[in-house]
């Protein structure tokens, strides 16, 4: 899901940072073997989409960036799970992503915290979501929001948590021996 993104690097022009965050998370998602990548985007971001999705990826227009929109476009679709991922994660390994997941077997909702920064990475569930879900956004939603309107705490889990780049200290946390978020590297000058 494309997320607001409100800051960039000195010297970066947002819209290229914003552009760039995306389309590293889009690629990787895109890669892999077991999902069906999408991407979610608010009317003013549809433009953005459009330039990031690979030819043929599903693009869903939701009415605000915030979860229940982007999983209620999957279930539209006839998916029977879904996991919403903040687009300002270049360098999340493909692990993290299926570790959230994992546990829809035995649990209502899964989410992947968003690190230091706070909010949420990512949001999954099987779909269509329960009615007791809550909508949120990515940037202020967390594991204790969500278990606040669940019939029990347990039916949310929470799994490894991965930060997103939500202001310029993060920036210092990117791992270079990770594989992937190639167009983040190329603006930062790597």
């Amino acid at each position: 899901m494309l997320v607001p993104v409100p800051w960039s690097p000195p010297g970066v022009d947002l819209h290229a940072w914003r552009a760039a965050l995306a389309e590293d998370v889009v690629d990787l998602l895109a890669r892999l073997a077991q999902a069906e990548a999408a991407i979610a985007a608010a009317p003013q971001d549809r433009e953005l989409a459009e330039e990031i999705a690979w030819p043929g990826m599903r693009i869903y227009e939701i009415s605000q960036a915030t979860v229940l929109p982007a999983l209620a476009a999957a279930a539209a679709d006839g998916f029977d799970q879904a996991a919403v991922i903040a687009a300002d994660a270049p360098d999340v390994p493909g692990m993290i992503l299926g570790k959230l997941l994992r546990p829809l077997d035995s649990k209502a909702v899964a989410v992947a915290p968003g690190g230091p920064s706070g909010g949420l990475l990512g949001v999954a569930t099987s779909l269509p979501a329960p009615a007791w879900l809550a909508d949120h956004d990515l940037d202020t939603g967390s594991a204790q929001l969500l278990r606040r309107t669940a019939p029990a705490p347990g039916d949310v889990t929470s799994t490894p948590p991965w930060r997103r780049l939500r202001g310029p200290a993060d920036l210092a946390t990117l791992d270079v021996a990770l594989e992937g978020w190639d167009n983040t590297r190329v603006l930062l000058g790597g």
